[in-house]
């Protein structure tokens, strides 16, 4: 098939009715394959980091919140620990 003018090439011949609609289609397909991975990395990566993050803070509040009883009573009323 050979396009002597723009116009024609457009046109496609007639068939350009069906032509450019499944180009279109071709490349959304094609973007939205390309792209879709990509969201998907950075989401769960950031749901990853969100997750680390809440771990690590309560594992740090569980270490400051755990002392013995020794501790408590030293450092409470000033008298000495029980052995």
């Amino acid at each position: 098939m050979s396009f002597h003018t723009l116009q024609g090439f457009f046109a496609m011949g007639g068939y350009a009715l069906y032509v450019w609609p499944a180009y279109a289609v071709f490349f959304t397909v094609l973007i939205a394959d390309t792209l879709s991975p990509i969201v998907r990395r950075r989401r769960v990566l950031r749901e990853l980091n969100a997750r680390l993050a809440r771990q690590s803070a309560r594992q740090a509040t569980q270490a400051s919140d755990t002392t013995t009883p020794t501790q408590t009573a030293a450092s409470t009323d000033g008298s000495r620990p029980c052995p």
